[in-house]
Formats: structure tokens, C-alpha cells, sequence
């Protein structure tokens, strides 16, 4: 349940429930980390995280021991993360396909990925309106299906808050799940 006094600043309550999921002994990336409000609350949980981003001057300045803040293109010619492992990755609020496909590659047998961003429809709520960056109907689910990603939960719908829009997330495990974590819904 989201309240009304949520902001933009606070993490996804989809990343809030399924943080748990990532493995603890690796490394967890948060892809288009903006401010870092992921990155925080990874850290909080007791994760190390690469935090990465064209600008990182706002999560630079958190002074995190367990967070490694890099400036990357990542839309450039060429995919900077290529050779990097991680036990997690978290996307929220970003698509560029041409590199989609690369993270499950960058996945540790057990890692876990968690994406969500907007999807067909949000236009009628405001931005982002660009199809480029709207996922199509059921989009994430046949790319984890395509990648052979163990599919944990998966939503495609219209949200209310933190400020209406359609949305589409995904959780996915590649390979085994290490260890069970039952799934908690916090009010």
C-alpha cells in the first residue's frame, strides 16, 4: 500500500519487496541510479552496491562505506559494464533496449533482477510518452522467458501513486533461487 505523503524520493515499493531476494554475498547494481534512492536502501539493507549513472553527483555525496558510485554512458557505442558480475541488479524508471539484453549476462547463478518502469498507455498520464521508452504489452515477461530467467513475480498495470501511470515490473531469478525467502507484504 502506498500512501499519499510517498515522494518520488523514497524506493519503489516493488524493490521494497523483493530487495530481500538478492543474494548477500555479492555485488548489487543499480542501473540508472538517478538519485540514488535505491542505492541507499540497498546499502541500508547491508548490500554492496555499484551505483551508476551518467551523473552521480547526488549519490556521490552520501558518503555510503559500502557504495561505489561510477559515471557511465550508458547509452553509448559501447556497453561499459561488459565483465562485470552481480549477485542483483535494479532498474526502475529506465529502458534502452539495445543493451536489455546484457543484463542477464551480468547475472550470478542465483541473482536476481528487479526492473520496473513505464509501460504503453502512460502517455494519457504524462511523461514519459516516447514509445522508446514504454515497454509494450507483456514485454518484460517474454524477455525473461527469451533470457530463461525464473520468473518470481511480475505486474503489468496502472498505478495511482507515487503519481498515476501504467507501469510494468518484473523479479526474476536466473537459474536457483538460493535459499527461501518467504514474501512479506508490508502494509
Amino acid at each position: 500500500m502506498s500512501h499519499p505523503h510517498d515522494s518520488l524520493s523514497l524506493p519503489s515499493n516493488w524493490v521494497r519487496r523483493y530487495a530481500p531476494f538478492i543474494p548477500k554475498n555479492g555485488l548489487v547494481l543499480d542501473l540508472a541510479c538517478g538519485s540514488g534512492r535505491h542505492t541507499t536502501f540497498l546499502a541500508q539493507l547491508g548490500y554492496q552496491v555499484m551505483a551508476v549513472d551518467q551523473d552521480i553527483s547526488t549519490i556521490s555525496q552520501n558518503h555510503l562505506p559500502t557504495v561505489t558510485a561510477r559515471a557511465m554512458n550508458l547509452e553509448g557505442e559501447d556497453w561499459p559494464l561488459d565483465g562485470e558480475r552481480f549477485s542483483g541488479i535494479v532498474v526502475t524508471n529506465y529502458l534502452y533496449r539495445p543493451y536489455l539484453d546484457r543484463l542477464p549476462e551480468m547475472l550470478e547463478g542465483g541473482g536476481v533482477l528487479i526492473y520496473e518502469t513505464f509501460a504503453q498507455g502512460n502517455a494519457q498520464f504524462g511523461k514519459p510518452s516516447n514509445p522508446n521508452f514504454l515497454l509494450k504489452p507483456g514485454e518484460l515477461l517474454a524477455f525473461a522467458l527469451n533470457q530463461g530467467l525464473k520468473v518470481l513475480a511480475y505486474e503489468d498495470i496502472y498505478e495511482e501513486m507515487p503519481k498515476p501511470a501504467m507501469v510494468q515490473r518484473i523479479c526474476t531469478v536466473k537459474g536457483e533461487q538460493k535459499g527461501r525467502i518467504p514474501l512479506q507484504f508490508h502494509g
